[in-house]
């Protein structure tokens, strides 16, 4: 397996114009809440040092972070948020019936021991999330996995603002994954297995021999990893690495798992559907600092356009890889939200500070009993024992075929 060099620089994180960044050792907690603060009221906002932040050792380190630094990772403006759905967005929706199956099977992803009241008002708020994004945009088809991405948003950052953040998400990064197809999908996935031919062409080969595939990172892709890790705070952790990343970036992760359990899978039967039950299971013990940073160093030695050259990958174009720089770059003259605060109070708006749900965690459940509409249940039924992401991968794998389903099993 080829040892990555590191590239040395001053400043503790220095990102790259491909949209990776150089990591060193960084300062200590209060330095980057000073750094991140600084940002933030910076004018313009610096939004490079957000996105190095990001990145780094801990990342965004606070829910309370999140719901400043996210914002302004997507240029979205917390004073110009969209407004609560109405109950109309569930009329005549072509997806209402599997949402609502889907979001009823994601008990386990609300915290434990979240009162089963405080959490159906919250699965409610999910069905409108979706349903409104879809609503909003037309072209975009939903796919079994999106509400792990849409209740991870809402948790964090409340219902308004994860409208704000699933729909610039949905066009940009999430885009290819909801095509009327699963052909972009399958495009992102392509990439997997040459990053692996590049670092481990013993453990590449193995795995063609084996005939896994790559269907066992469908989940984590489709997700970011939502759907698989069952501490919220890793969750939380890769997501704040993926808001400020390439769009691909995903898929590097997932070569840095597969790299890490190299010994583990060369010690397996070289057989489809053993290799398959080991690598469809993520341990929950990952050193999740060490795989951003190997995911980092990958990046910036097999960039994208390299393996597209070495690879036998589709000619069709990746929106979310054609649309990544040009997003970049409507990020970097955002205003700081107190200049956002006073433009909003100076145009008469309606839209305040005191409409955002980005409360703090210990005001939210006192937001749910006062502004939401109240679920008259004490419970969901307990759910279907697979999950959402399972029917996504048995539902691609009888889109690509009887060999594919077989790799289930």
């Amino acid at each position: 397996m080829k040892r990555l060099k590191r590239k040395k620089q001053n400043g503790g994180v220095v990102v790259n114009g491909n949209g990776s960044f150089t990591r060193e050792p960084g300062c200590g907690r209060k330095q980057k809440l000073a750094e991140i603060h600084q940002a933030l009221i910076s004018d313009p906002v610096d939004i490079e040092t957000l996105r190095r932040a990001a990145v780094s050792k801990g990342g965004l380190l606070t829910d309370e972070l999140r719901r400043k630094v996210w914002p302004k990772l997507l240029n979205i403006n917390i004073y110009d948020l969209p407004h609560k759905p109405g109950r109309d967005v569930r009329e005549n929706h072509k997806d209402y019936n599997q949402v609502v199956l889907d979001v009823r099977r994601s008990m386990k992803r609300f915290p434990k021991g979240m009162p089963a009241t405080e959490r159906a008002v919250l699965q409610e708020q999910l069905i409108d999330i979706i349903l409104e994004v879809l609503k909003r945009n037309t072209q975009l088809h939903y796919y079994q996995g999106y509400h792990d991405v849409a209740v991870t948003l809402l948790l964090v950052v409340g219902e308004r603002m994860a409208i704000a953040l699933l729909d610039t998400l949905s066009n940009y990064h999430l885009r290819d994954f909801m095509d009327p197809t699963m052909d972009s999908t399958k495009h992102i996935l392509n990439y997997l297995m040459p990053i692996l031919e590049q670092v481990d062409l013993e453990l590449h080969d193995f795995m063609i021999r084996a005939e896994v595939g790559t269907i066992f990172a469908l989940s984590w892709l489709i997700t970011w990893y939502g759907h698989v890790l069952s501490e919220f705070k890793h969750t939380l952790r890769l997501y704040d690495f993926f808001l400020a990343s390439h769009p691909l970036m995903p898929i590097y992760l997932a070569a840095t798992i597969v790299l890490h359990r190299e010994k583990e899978v060369k010690q397996t039967e070289c057989d489809m559907a053993m290799v398959h039950h080991l690598l469809s299971r993520i341990p929950q013990d990952l050193p999740y600092e060490l795989l951003i940073g190997r995911a980092q160093d990958l990046f910036e030695k097999y960039p994208p356009s390299l393996l597209a050259k070495r690879a036998a990958l589709q000619s069709r174009k990746s929106l979310s890889i054609s649309t990544f720089q040009a997003f970049q770059l409507s990020t970097l003259h955002q205003r700081p939200d107190s200049v956002l605060q006073r433009l909003t109070k100076a145009q008469g708006s309606t839209t305040s500070r005191h409409g955002l749900e980005a409360a703090l965690p210990g005001d939210r459940g006192q937001l749910w009993r006062r502004g939401n509409r109240m679920v008259k249940m004490a419970v969901w039924g307990l759910s279907a024992t697979l999950g959402a992401a399972v029917f996504a991968v048995a539902q691609t794998a009888m889109d690509w075929g009887p060999e594919a389903l077989l790799q289930l099993f």
